[in-house]
């Protein structure tokens, strides 16, 4: 008798973190899970230390488990602490897992505008204006 093992190729992100005093820009790429969520997280409070606005870009996330959104409420609690503004840009994995585990909206997710490629190239994102009409 012999037995056939079945081994599964472990999950890995890939993880970078662009910070200057205006911008963080965190992106992630892989699958987050269990086992590296925790970095996800490491990753963007080194960047809140050091900016007043932070993008997760993690448009290449092709699986996203509940541990990242568990990472994902601590950056929201490390931002807010902070007082820096933040928002993630999600892949289709994060999109569903929000639907699913944020169905109130609290996490801050950006449309892919302008703004927010400009979030991504390390700009600050631009702000509406409001002028006033004379009378």
């Amino acid at each position: 008798m012999s037995a056939t093992q079945s081994w599964q190729k472990p999950r890995t992100a890939d993880f970078t973190a662009n910070c200057a005093p205006t911008v963080g820009v965190v992106t992630a790429c892989g699958e987050l899970d269990a086992a590296n969520a925790d970095q996800l997280a490491d990753y963007a409070q080194r960047c809140v230390m050091h900016c007043r606005w932070l993008t997760l870009d993690l448009r290449g996330l092709e699986f996203i488990g509940t541990a990242g959104f568990s990472a994902l409420h601590r950056i929201n609690v490390m931002c807010s602490a902070a007082g820096v503004h933040w928002a993630l840009m999600p892949s289709h994995a994060v999109s569903r897992l929000l639907g699913i585990c944020d169905p109130d909206g609290t996490v801050p997710v950006m449309e892919p505008t302008v703004e927010s490629k400009d979030a991504a190239k390390g700009r600050e994102p631009r702000l509406l204006q409001l002028v006033t009409q004379s009378s």
